[in-house]
């Protein structure tokens, strides 16, 4: 069994900053990519930025310069830096996670940390 916990929202004002943490535990044997979603009520979830074991990195055009995503292998944990934040980038944040086990590989989620962009 592997759990994904996501850590770090909450309320900050327009222009600030915060950063989510999301660490996997239980019986990995290797993670691949993980990376961040988020989903706005009655929308699809989009991609905001994720990064390879490698760390390779990708980003939505839309955080781009003002998100940095970063990962710690030994900790099997991801943070998302996120800084000049939007009012529109108000919603629930999702980790993600590609995990080998001894038995399978399949994507994981968190349960969502819920960031509010609000003055």
């Amino acid at each position: 069994q592997v759990q994904l916990v996501e850590s770090g929202g909450g309320l900050v004002q327009p222009g600030g900053s915060l950063r989510l943490s999301c660490a996997a535990s239980g019986s990995i044997l290797s993670i691949n990519a993980m990376g961040w979603y988020r989903q706005a009520p009655g929308k699809q979830r989009e991609l905001v930025a994720s990064i390879t074991s490698g760390g390779r990195t990708n980003y939505a055009d839309s955080v781009k310069g003002r998100f940095t995503i970063s990962r710690d292998n030994a900790k099997n944990t991801v943070y998302l830096q996120m800084n000049s934040l939007k009012p529109e980038e108000t919603t629930v944040y999702y980790c993600n996670a590609d995990v080998r086990t001894i038995s399978s590989r399949r994507n994981y989620w968190g349960q969502g940390t819920q960031v509010t962009v609000a003055s």
